[in-house]
């Protein structure tokens, strides 16, 4: 049975998070690199960014495979939400991160496509009103970028704010994702 939303998953010890496949994957925005371990896809990052350097860690044969086949429904998904035919991924990711990382990543995959949200109603959801930088420096730290929509995460004021790939990246996803709903944001 398929979440509504991607889920975080939680690997037995620190040393699974450690990703033991990778592949990329051409795309609209550019070549993206996805990571993966046995329980979930760990991470995907743009290919020529500082971020795509992670090592991979030698994986039994049923590691790898599974691994594999979290990058491949990745890649599948990914590239049905770039055609538009896609507004929820149901995927495992398995990122690693703190206990209040994996919260405000967890509350990311909630807020919806085509939506948008500031830093301050992630803090609200999650139940930490007064962590709102916190949770602004576990959204830069987010290693799995569009599946956990760091992206959807725009100024209080509704002006585009950091993001680990770029302003202009960040603009072209959420343009690709209210061409429906004729949202227009504009950069800080």
């Amino acid at each position: 049975m398929s979440p509504n939303f991607s889920q975080l998953i939680s690997a037995p010890t620190a040393k699974d998070y450690q990703p033991c496949a990778v592949d990329t994957l051409s795309t609209p925005i550019g070549v993206l690199q996805l990571n993966a371990n046995a329980y979930g896809l760990s991470h995907l990052t743009v290919v020529g960014s500082s971020r795509t350097e992670i090592p991979l860690k030698v994986a039994t044969d049923d590691e790898l495979a599974r691994a594999k086949s979290h990058i491949e429904q990745a890649k599948a998904q990914l590239q049905d939400y770039f055609r538009g035919e896609l507004t929820e991924f149901h995927l495992s990711l398995a990122p690693k991160g703190t206990e209040f990382q994996q919260q405000v990543w967890q509350a990311l995959v909630q807020v919806g496509y085509g939506q948008s949200c500031s830093y301050g109603d992630i803090a609200q959801r999650i139940d930490r009103p007064k962590a709102v930088r916190a949770v602004g420096a576990a959204n830069g730290a987010n290693p799995i970028a569009i599946i956990v929509p760091c992206h959807r995460i725009i100024g209080k004021n509704g002006q585009l704010t950091g993001y680990a790939y770029g302003l202009t990246m960040k603009q072209q996803l959420l343009m690709l994702e209210s061409t429906s709903k004729g949202a227009h944001f504009t950069l800080e």
